[in-house]
């Protein structure tokens, strides 16, 4: 069998695999691509594949990285069925009517939209499904983001692993990440392939300090945060710092419709939740609610935050700010010192949010220069992503298993979804600790398995 690389490879953004067997051309993903403008134009290119020839596809989750090009594929004849987790299927479906919305249909219309999500097939996890006597698939929590998988491919005697995105354990909603049994080949993420996540236990406290230092300073506190996952979890770590009174009591905005509409999801999915936030909602807390947030879901709520006087906090999107509603309180506050901006996910290179991540004094915000004089932040723990020494764990424990099994073993590791430096860094240490074949491909290089 076969497997190309048509995305989430060094310098390419947007997950997108294709496994080719003897019977069948499968697509394990079939995201957006994201980042600089020169990434972003790929979007608009046709497909390095037939949309028409392949038989199906397995998302591993809802993000638009990983799901932004399917109603494309549909509006270029793809007819098969789309396996996803059910909190997948409901948060691809908001993601993709955001992302319609943004792009004003210039890369997709409605109708492609509703035909696309017609086409989903729900699958729970350890659920295996057989296509026929020569294929099948079985997805894994991978504790990323509610929903979130591992699929494992089952074809020609072999064994296939795709990790999607790996959680950051623990995370306060989510279960743990899962391992596979076995593999005889693992396509794995590396965003932090050469990075450890610090203060992982004490990231509540570092909020919890951020959210003072602001506070007395008499200034915004501005997250700009992606609006599936991370602004849940930040709301869930508030819940409790408000309940506990560990924080100063100033109104919390959350100015993002899509994060908005996700949290009905969320509350709808309960039972994806790790033990001790299933359990507060056994309690009765409402972990998504408490004294002082507000929901700002239409634009004239979103204006209306600019007439209450600091201090406050507003949470927005775009996570990255390469767009979204935080860019216009970007503007307002950035020129100000008393003010900070909190960065709680990974930048990737070229967004707005990596250029005032990495200490520009000045940037382009609106077609206005605008200058950086904020505070910033960053707590890399909020990331939703695996740092380098659990991804190396995961992989160390398949290996092992494999071999413990005597089935499967693993015997090579292609390591995607990361800038050079983080993806050859954990290539490297595979080879080194692992003494297993690592490869980081190239956008559209393919590999026999």
């Amino acid at each position: 069998m076969k497997v190309s690389f048509l995305g989430a490879t060094k310098f390419v953004t947007g997950s997108n695999f294709l496994l080719e067997t003897k019977k069948k051309k499968i697509l394990i993903d079939c995201g957006m691509f994201q980042g600089s403008r020169e990434f972003e134009e790929k979007n608009k290119e046709e497909f390095l594949y037939d949309p028409k020839k392949i038989d199906f596809v397995i998302l591993t989750h809802a993000h638009l990285d990983h799901t932004g090009r399917l109603p494309i594929l549909v509006k270029r004849g793809f007819t098969g069925k789309i396996f996803a987790t059910p909190p997948t299927f409901d948060l691809s479906r908001l993601i993709l009517e955001d992302a319609m919305n943004i792009q004003e249909e210039e890369l997709f219309s409605e109708e492609d939209l509703l035909k696309t999500m017609e086409i989903f097939e729900t699958v729970d996890y350890h659920t295996e499904v057989k296509i026929d006597d020569g294929f099948s698939f079985k997805l894994l929590d991978a504790g990323h983001i509610l929903g979130s998988a591992i699929v494992e491919v089952f074809t020609e005697g072999k064994k296939i692993v795709f990790s999607g995105d790996l959680g950051n354990n623990p995370t306060p909603l989510l279960r743990q990440t899962e391992i596979p049994s076995s593999a005889d080949a693992v396509i794995i993420e590396s965003t932090y392939g050469n990075k450890i996540h610090k203060d992982l236990l004490s990231r509540k406290d570092l909020l919890e300090d951020t959210i003072e230092e602001t506070i007395k300073n008499k200034g915004v506190l501005m997250i700009p945060s992606f609006a599936i996952e991370r602004t849940q979890e930040i709301l869930y770590e508030m819940n409790e710092l408000v309940e506990n009174c560990r924080i100063p009591q100033v109104p919390v905005f959350v100015d993002s419709p899509l994060a908005i509409k996700s949290i009905d999801v969320y509350k709808k999915y309960d039972k994806y939740y790790n033990k001790e936030a299933s359990y507060l909602l056994r309690s009765g807390d409402k972990i998504f609610e408490f004294k002082n947030l507000i929901l700002a879901e239409s634009t004239e709520e979103s204006k209306k935050i600019n007439d209450v006087p600091p201090p406050k906090i507003i949470i927005a999107g775009s996570g990255m700010s390469n767009g979204g509603r935080i860019l216009h309180h970007e503007k307002r506050y950035l020129p100000d010192p008393k003010s900070t901006i909190l960065f709680v996910g990974f930048q990737v290179e070229g967004t707005l949010g990596r250029k005032i991540q990495d200490g520009a004094k000045e940037v382009e915000i609106m077609g206005e220069k605008v200058p950086v004089l904020t505070k910033r932040v960053t707590i890399d723990s909020y990331s939703a992503h695996a740092d380098k020494n659990m991804l190396f764990r995961w992989l160390y424990s398949i290996k092992s298993s494999s071999q413990i099994k005597e089935e499967h073993i693993l015997k090579k590791v292609f390591v995607v979804h990361g800038e050079e430096e983080p993806s050859n860094s954990l290539a490297q240490t595979v080879k080194d600790k692992l003494g297993i074949e690592a490869i980081v491909p190239n956008f559209g290089e393919s590999f026999e398995i």
